[in-house]
């Protein structure tokens, strides 16, 4: 499977879901994340600690695809329209992560003019740094998402410190000590079920 994690704006936990997607994928076959994004935040991450699959740059990309079952590519911030097209020739299914506000939620319609003329089932968006309640900024953005008719994940990522912790330790979030691992680990997890029923 070729997963591509691709948004045209930073801080929408882009990395991070690349890592935590590949955590999934890692259980079930030989795992790797391409690091095309020119931050290198995956590279980062893995060199920081022991992750449980491999993270490549983007020139590694065709030696990763001979000897692993499974790519996560953590795609560049803003790709050029080329790069777009390949990802969304190559790719089984591209993550579009989106944070809840408006600014995020221009950005992300911007990306998915970009996937013009990809069958909407080859995308899905995945909304990330969710607030907890009393917010409701979350569902807001989900019932617009939903009446514009984009396909969506129905889980999302919750907004978190053990995010940013994981990533300072050079691990995936379920191993971090903060009292809400468990439950960041499981937001992913949820995820990657969702991915294996479509």
């Amino acid at each position: 499977m070729i997963i591509s994690v691709l948004s045209f704006k930073g801080g929408q936990a882009k990395s991070t879901t690349a890592i935590h997607l590949a955590g999934f994928l890692a259980q079930r076959g030989s795992t790797a994340v391409i690091d095309a994004d020119s931050n290198e935040s995956a590279l980062t991450w893995s060199k920081r600690g022991q992750l449980p699959f491999d993270v490549v740059p983007e020139e590694e990309t065709a030696s990763a695809a001979r000897t692993h079952d499974h790519l996560v590519i953590d795609s560049a911030a803003r790709p050029e329209p080329r790069k777009v097209e390949a990802i969304a020739r190559n790719s089984n299914l591209i993550v579009l992560p989106a944070t809840a506000d408006a600014l995020s939620l221009d950005v992300l319609r911007q990306t998915i003019d970009s996937l013009r003329g990809i069958e909407a089932g080859k995308y899905r968006v995945l909304l990330t740094i969710c607030p907890p309640p009393p917010s409701h900024d979350a569902a807001d953005a989900r019932r617009l998402l939903e009446k514009a008719g984009l396909p969506l994940f129905s889980g999302q990522i919750p907004r978190a410190v053990a995010f940013q912790r994981a990533a300072l330790m050079g691990s995936l979030v379920g191993d971090v000590p903060d009292p809400r691992a468990a439950e960041c680990a499981a937001a992913y997890e949820a995820i990657g079920q969702e991915i294996l029923k479509l």
